[in-house]
């Protein structure tokens, strides 16, 4: 699957059981705890950020460096995920907090896209106007993929100051990337609850709630943040 941290891989690596699996209630609820725990968190880094607390920026790159440290180790352990996906979304938390900071005038409008896509990919999932099929699988992949690479190659290439071009400006190149960039974060999120309705049906062990929940967690984040960047760029047009 698209997202490195949640993928179709973890799931064969872990052994089903028939006593205490995977539900969806229980996924629900874990997912609600990380993303409440990200949010309250953001509001404090963000609002102290804006306050002028010294500590806040430095806390949020703290943030970026140790949840990318658990999401690592989360990728090869799964079954820490009940310990380690709380301190994920502390972490996260962090992160977006600082960066919203950045943006400030942004960060309420860009929560309530984030949120709204997610309900409607819900529904769009739900409803099955957007079937998770193979093909859709794999075009998904690869242009993710493909994005991810273009971010690597922006950031290797920014310690020689070299900038990429046009995709990081505010024009027609630039907004029509974000918006294909959102776009993918979004289709990522079918992904996702494809993966955890397979992980609930194949009766995967209860631990992998969180670890479910905490896949969920990553594509949300990376969906505000590219929705944050969007309106950044639509505001300097």
């Amino acid at each position: 699957m698209a997202n490195p941290a949640f993928s179709e891989k973890t799931f064969s690596k872990v052994e089903y059981v028939m006593d205490q699996p995977m539900t969806m209630q229980g996924t629900l609820n874990k997912i609600t705890v990380l993303l409440l725990v990200t949010i309250v968190v953001a509001g404090i880094t963000f609002l102290s950020a804006l306050s002028g607390q010294a500590w806040a920026i430095p806390l949020g790159l703290f943030g970026a460096i140790g949840g990318l440290g658990i999401a690592i180790a989360l990728a090869f352990k799964p079954q820490w995920a009940p310990t380690l996906a709380p301190v994920y979304a502390v972490l996260e938390g962090a992160f977006v907090g600082a960066i919203s900071s950045v943006f400030a005038e942004f960060a309420f409008p860009a929560a309530v896209l984030t949120f709204g896509v997610l309900g409607l990919m819900l529904v769009v999932y739900r409803t099955g106007l957007i079937r998770v099929t193979q093909g859709f699988v794999r075009g998904v992949v690869v242009a993710t993929g493909a994005v991810a690479l273009l971010y690597l190659l922006t950031f290797g290439l920014s310690f020689f100051n070299i900038q990429m071009p046009y995709i990081h400006d505010s024009g027609p190149i630039g907004i029509i990337f974000s918006l294909v960039v959102v776009g993918l974060a979004a289709f990522n999120l079918l992904l996702d609850f494809h993966l955890i309705e397979q992980g609930v049906a194949q009766r995967a062990p209860r631990y992998m709630e969180w670890y479910a929940a905490f896949g969920l967690l990553v594509t949300i984040v990376w969906l505000y943040l590219e929705i944050l960047k969007l309106l950044a760029k639509l505001n300097r047009r």
